[in-house]
């Protein structure tokens, strides 16, 4: 076995799909598949003993969701190139498995080219999505869909202190106003942009440029 290999290992709960991109690598110079697996507990259970470069990583899985796996997998080898091979869609999936370490996004009516493609950019350590998937995250999300909140020139003020990174006592000082109405204000921020937590809050701000 050459040194250059990149080992590769199938994870689908569809045994069809296994033999199926087997086949598809098998004349790959630089790839090697060592083996599919239909779970994600098989995967885990290989990786304690096995060496893997590449996952080829389906999202819907028996025992586990892909984002999961994708995650459990980075944190315990972060080396190992993890790439998702789904049906799925939704670019809340998408954003949510390169955020929990995933080198790359592909439908699974991508071509052997755009495997390739992505196979070679995430060696390099790059992010690459097959061209539909492209096209799902340029979509605008629901967020960005939302009208700009009305803010108060009050909520303004807070809203541009808080994305500077301070505190509510720090605000509240600045302002002669208690922390804890910095901290209604804040709430209020939070509902009117209809996000969670402050770095969606500045995230949203940001994008809907009140800075």
């Amino acid at each position: 076995m050459q040194k250059d290999k990149l080992l590769t290992a199938i994870v689908d709960d569809h045994p069809i799909v296994i033999e199926g991109l087997k086949n598809m690598l098998k004349n790959e110079p630089n790839i090697e598949v060592v083996g599919g697996f239909q779970n994600g507990a098989e995967i885990l259970s290989y990786l304690e003993t096995g060496n893997v470069d590449l996952i080829l990583l389906d999202i819907t899985l028996p025992d586990m969701n892909g984002m999961e796996l994708c995650l459990e997998i980075k944190k315990k080898y972060r080396s190992v190139i993890v790439l998702i091979l789904s049906n799925r869609t939704e670019r809340s999936i998408v954003v949510q498995t390169i955020q929990n370490g995933a080198s790359g996004y592909l439908l699974k009516n991508s071509s052997l080219d755009e495997l390739r493609l992505c196979i070679a950019e995430a060696v390099k350590g790059s992010i690459c999505y097959s061209k539909e998937v492209m096209e799902i995250l340029s979509r605008p999300s629901r967020n960005e869909l939302i009208a700009a909140p009305r803010l108060t020139k009050r909520e303004k003020q807070i809203l541009e202190l808080i994305a500077q990174g301070k505190t509510s006592q720090t605000i509240g000082e600045e302002l002669f106003l208690s922390p804890l109405t910095i901290d209604t204000h804040r709430k209020n921020l939070l509902q009117k942009f209809q996000v969670r937590n402050v770095a969606e809050l500045i995230m949203s701000a940001n994008r809907q440029h009140l800075f």
